[in-house]
Parts: structure tokens; sequence; C-alpha cells
């Protein structure tokens, strides 16, 4: 049975000298004040427990008496954090009053003192207040209950020794995070970002970073510190990748090259060879660990400013992070060789340039649907006929696969073979359905399916004659009399989809200086669980109050205009007719770091001979030139930078070679350095917007011209 903590006559022992923190409060405690009695005659058993307390680092505390009246040391009082001092020489239900009525609490404490049976209570997740930061944490302990004896073998109190098991337990978390956020990632620029982020935080690291070899020979690296501004736009951004030669003695290199053995130094120099700035020589702890994959060569470094054990648990999340990460890197690159290579099949069946007409400015934009993995079947085209009309034309052959991007190439081809024969757009649709009939009773497929809208515009008449194969009509952006804009449809029949017998009627509507024609695909409209008139109406009333009727600015405003994913593809194709003759002009920009200042240097006498307001080539040269400084960071090749200046607008465009992926539109509030460029364009544009090429992405702006 408990009883009191029992009493010897002992001499009195003096305060230890020296005593600091939890140790020299628990000692001066006025312990004659409870029913212990003073500490000097407590009973040679329970001082003995209790010398032990105050000798171990192990948190331990003893709760002794019927009111568990707490002992304890200092590994326990900075558990405990604020509660100390007042928590010495009081009872634990005071103490811990908020949590003493939780399972594995008061209750395990009267068990063990009542049975004197010791106990272990596992993986308890209780509050913890933080005597450092004051901030209320959830913690991990692992804690153990044994009975404390007196010299007559009385329990008289209970042993509480605690292990605070929560880095490890926030380090199989954030495992588990960054497997679940690995499983998202689609490029190795996205497996970038991701495992950046999760070795900076995890490891609250000075310096990280993540390498990878480039498959000929190179390396290209991307790190981050601690305390660099990263944001919305950074993280949407392509990250900042720095090749590097095979031979470099990177750490991150030189682990692959020794046979994928980690490497760990615990204080030193370990960038001196390597290191590219005073950051990564201030770096005196840098673990190295292997990607250990079977396709993809790579590494991931977590590094730290000053001295550093890596512990045997460290060590064991290092290797297990760069695992996940390894089988991310190896899917990243199965998908970016598979992406390219339908989106280069894609694209190469679509016309590299556009017509470029005085009167007629012309521009179209194509988004692939489903994962952008699969080449799909939306075509578009542009070109001149034998009369000097434009023929334009926009179709939709079903599928999202080789096959379907073979059909395309088939039809368009043949479309324009008709057309430069016959340009009538009702005799070559009908030409069209006989080879699409004949296409399918050669591949016994009698599902094809094939929708496209032509057009031929007569400039010098101001018309347009139309005719559809089961397409959407197009949409016509127009002005009122007193400048005001909307827009209609094209009056045009629909037809049956090419394939079924289609007999196509001809329209002819006006088309006048200063229309726009806009051409698109279903995907453009259709979303699952809405009609198909929401999607109309949405994209009529979005064209209609754009800021202009300039073709490229009108593609970003379609694809745009109704809400909703969608997995189809997604093409448009849009001509102006110019109120008058545009100028344009271009320059080609190297990737050195001197080419900004050579953009803003042409840029400015450009616009300046073309009697720009001074308010436009002010604004236009500063996005310009950011844009320029983006294009060569982000993908590392030349760029060109193109303007054309009509009466109403300027529009730039900034396009580059890169693979990277393309631009996301960034909230300008939450813009760093490295964003700067977006923010000034929504800032100081009237409309901006991306478009994806075959190789690398154009990233364009349009300044309305005041007072005209």
């Amino acid at each position: 049975m408990p009883g009191t903590v029992g009493r010897v006559p002992t001499p009195p022992a003096p305060v230890p000298g020296g005593s600091v923190g939890a140790t020299a409060s628990v000692l001066a405690h006025d312990w004659a004040g409870t029913h212990l009695g003073p500490w000097p005659g407590w009973d040679p058993a329970v001082r003995a427990t209790a010398d032990l307390v105050l000798s171990s680092p192990v948190p331990m505390a003893l709760a002794l008496g019927d009111e568990f009246l707490l002992f304890y040391n200092d590994g326990y009082a900075e558990l405990i954090g604020e509660k100390h001092p007042e928590a010495v020489g009081r009872p634990a239900a005071e103490v811990f009053a908020e949590i003493w009525g939780l399972p594995g609490v008061g209750d395990a404490l009267e068990r063990t003192y009542r049975s004197g049976e010791p106990f272990l209570e596992k993986d308890i997740t209780l509050p913890l207040r933080r005597r450092r930061s004051g901030v209320v944490e959830h913690g991990a302990f692992t804690r153990g209950y044994s009975a404390v004896r007196d010299s007559v073998g009385r329990v008289v109190g209970v042993l509480v020794v605690a292990a605070e098991t929560t880095q490890a337990t926030r380090q199989l978390q954030s495992l588990s995070d960054l497997a679940a956020a690995l499983a998202g990632t689609l490029t190795l620029d996205d497996v970038a970002r991701v495992t950046l982020r999760h070795a900076i935080a995890s490891f609250d690291a000075d310096r990280v970073s993540f390498a990878v070899d480039e498959g000929g020979g190179g390396w290209r690296l991307v790190r981050r510190l601690r305390g660099e501004l990263i944001d919305e736009a950074d993280e949407r951004l392509p990250p900042l990748w720095r090749r590097i030669p095979a031979d470099s003695a990177a750490p991150v290199v030189v682990v692959v090259a020794l046979g994928g053995r980690s490497r760990f130094v615990d204080d030193g120099q370990p960038l001196r060879e390597a290191g590219v700035d005073r950051h990564d020589q201030k770096i005196r702890s840098l673990a190295a660990v292997p990607l250990h994959g079977a396709v993809v060569r790579g590494g991931l470094t977590v590094g730290y400013q000053t001295a550093h054990a890596w512990s045997a648990a460290e060590r064991a999340l290092l290797h297990a992070s760069a695992e996940l990460v390894g089988q991310a890197a190896e899917r990243a690159r199965r998908f970016e060789t598979q992406h390219g290579t339908a989106q280069l099949l894609q694209r190469s069946m679509l016309p590299a340039h556009l017509p470029d007409l005085p009167r007629l400015r012309i521009a179209a934009r194509y988004d692939p649907g489903v994962d952008g993995n699969a080449a799909g079947g939306d075509f578009y085209d542009a070109f001149l006929l034998p009369t000097g009309e434009l023929a334009i034309v926009l179709g939709d052959v079903a599928g999202h696969d080789v096959q379907a991007a073979a059909r395309m190439g088939q039809v368009r081809a043949a479309l324009r073979a008709l057309a430069l024969a016959d340009p009538r757009p009702d005799a070559v649709l009908a030409g069209l359905d006989r080879l699409v009939s004949s296409l399918g009773a050669e591949g016994s497929n009698h599902e094809l399916f094939v929708t496209v809208v032509l057009g031929v515009i007569d400039a010098d008449r101001h018309r347009l004659t139309l005719a559809s194969a089961g397409h959407p009509a197009p949409l016509i952006r127009r002005c009122t009399a007193g400048g005001e804009p909307y827009a209609e449809y094209a009056d045009v029949p629909t037809g049956a989809p090419l394939g079924l017998g289609c007999r196509p009627a001809t329209t002819t509507v006006r088309f006048s200086p200063g229309d726009t024609l806009l051409l698109f695909s279903d995907g453009v409209v259709e979303r699952r669980r809405q009609g198909l008139g929401t999607g109309l109406d949405a994209l009529a009333t979005a064209v209609a109050g754009a800021g202009s009727g300039d073709p490229r600015a009108l593609c970003a405003v379609a694809t745009a205009a109704v809400a909703g994913a969608t997995e189809d593809d997604v093409a448009v194709l849009a001509v102006e007719h110019a109120l008058r003759p545009s100028r344009s002009a271009s320059m080609e920009v190297p990737a050195e770091p001197t080419a900004p200042s050579r953009v803003r240097h042409w840029m400015t006498a450009q616009l300046t001979e073309w009697q720009v307001p001074e308010s436009v080539i002010g604004a236009a040269v500063l996005c310009t030139s950011e844009l320029t400084t983006n294009a060569l960071l982000h993908a590392g090749t030349a760029a060109r930078v193109e303007i054309d200046l009509s009466a109403e607008r300027l529009l730039v465009s900034v396009a580059d070679s890169g693979t990277r992926g393309t631009v996301t539109r960034a909230q300008t509030d939450t813009l760093s350095s490295r964003g700067r460029g977006l923010g000034l364009i929504e800032e100081l544009s009237d409309a901006w917007g991306t478009d994806p090429t075959v190789r690398g992405s154009t990233v364009w702006f349009e300044i309305l011209i005041p007072g005209r």
C-alpha cells in the first residue's frame, strides 16, 4: 500500500554548491512546508532516487505522496517550459490541470501509485508550451512510470521518465508529406520545387540543393537558401537551374561519381572548391546523398553554416527522402520525354508561321487537354489563296492519341490542297467529306469524327464567306457607331460532321475594318455539368469585354472565358481586320548578361522613331526588359523580341526556346524580385498572356495608345 514519505534522522545535507537551473530551484524549495518535510530528512531510499533524478540528463520527475508533489531535473524543466519553476513542490494535478483528465496522464500515475506496477505509455500527444518561443505545440512523448519505495518497501511516489519523440514523429510526417507532394509532380521542375521546399523545412537547413544529370555528360543544379524570398510567383516560375560540368567538384556530383556513397561533413569547408558565391563559402557542415535512380542520376545536399553532427536519424531521413525524390525524378524524366515527343508531333502538324498581312492581323493558340502528355486532333491553319484572299480554318478530329494527330495532319494537308484548287468553302468541305469517308472505310473505323469550320476573308470587299461541318459557329467582335464593342455569332448552318455525307452551305457576312473574327474548338466552351449555351454566352461576354480587338489578346481571353477545367484540347484562331496597317520590328536577343540593356536601347529608339507617346515607351521598355531577363534566366536560351504598333495599341512579345514550361499568371501583391516582371506587366499593361510554342513559350503584353 502506498504511504507517506518516510523520514529518518540523518545529518543535514547542504545544497550542492554551484547548482544552477532547475536543480538549484528544486533544492532551494521550502520542502519543510509540505508533508514531505525538509529535504535533508527524507528517507535514504527516496533521497537516493532524488539524487539520481537530479544527476540524469534524461527528463525525469518524482511525484511524491498522495498529492503527487513534483520534484524534477533540468531536462524535465525544459520539457514543461513556462510551468517551471512554479511547478516545484506543487501537486501534479494542479500543475497539469488542462491535461490531467486525458487518458494516459493522471490515470496512469494513479494506477502505478496504487498498484506499484510499472507502466509504459507509448506515443502520446500532449500540448506543450516551449520556453524559448512561448508557442503552444503538440508534442509526442513516450513515458515510463515506476513506483518509488522507501527503505521499508512502501510505495511513496512515482518516478516519471519522459522521452520526447516529437522530432522523430515530425520527420516521419515530413516523409509522408514529401511522398504525397511528389506524387503530384510531372516534370523535373516540379520535383525540384517540392524537394527544395521539403529539405529546407524538414532539416531547418541554411542551404539545400538538388542536381540531376543532363543525359549528355553535364549536370544541372538548383539550390535554395534559408531566408531566400520565395512566394507564390516563385513557386510557379521555373526553378533557376545552373549548368555544371560532368567533372565538377560539387559534392552532389562527387557522391554519384564515387559509386553512390553518401558523404557527411560535420565541420569544414565542403564547398570550398565548388562554391559559386559567399553563401556557398559560409557552409561548414554538409550532407550529400545520391538519388540511386536506375535512369536519372542525381543527388541532394543539405548544409549548415555552423558545425553540425549528423545523427543516425537525420542520415536515415535523408536517405529515405533521396529514395522518394529519385523515384519521382524517374517518373518526371519519362513524362518529359513522352510529353516532348507528343507535343512536338502535335505542333509539327500545325503551321509554324501565320501569314503576315498589312490589314489582317492573325494569332492562334493551342493548349493540349487531358494531362498534356498525349497528342490531340485539334488543328488550325491560315494561308493565302491564289485570289489574294485569306483562308482560315479550325477543326477537331476526335481522340487524344497519335492516331488522332495523324488523322488531323491528313485532314489539314488535304484541306489546304483542295482550297488552293477551288477556294469555295462548301466545295472544300465536300471534298474533305469524301476523304474522311475513305479514311474511315480504309481503317474500318466508322466512328471517325471530324468537325471543321472554314472561312475565306476578302479584305478589299469587307466580307467573310463561311461554311461549317458540325463545328461551332465563329464569333465576331464588332463595335457600334459610338465605339462600344459587342460580340455576335456568325449565322452559319452547322451541317453534319465530315464523313457522314456532309452537304455544307455557305454564308457571307460583313467583315469590316475594326472587326475581329474568332474561331474556336469545343474545348473552349464545353464543361462537365454545364450546358453548351452557358459556355457560348460566357465566351461572347468575355470577348465583348476585352480591352481591344487585338487577335493575340482575344486568344488569351477566349481560352480563359469559361470557368472550370477541361479535359479537351483547346484551339483558337483570331483574325483582326485592322483599321490601319500596323508597323512591326523584331530583335534577336543573345543569351548574355548585356542582352536586357541592348533591348532597352533598341526598343526606345524604335518607338521614339514611331512617335509613340513617352508614357507608353517608358512602360513598354520597362516591361520588355523584365520579360527579357526572365526569359534568359528561366529558359537559359536566346530570345526574340517582337513589337507591333497599330493606331490603337502597342503589342510586345518575348519568346524563348527553352523547354521548362510556361509562365503562369501571378498575384501581384505577393511578388518577389524574381517575379517582379510579371507584376510590372500586370500593373502597366492593359492585357497580357502566355502562348506555348513547340519549344519554349512566348509572353506578350498590350498597351493601349492614349487618345486614339
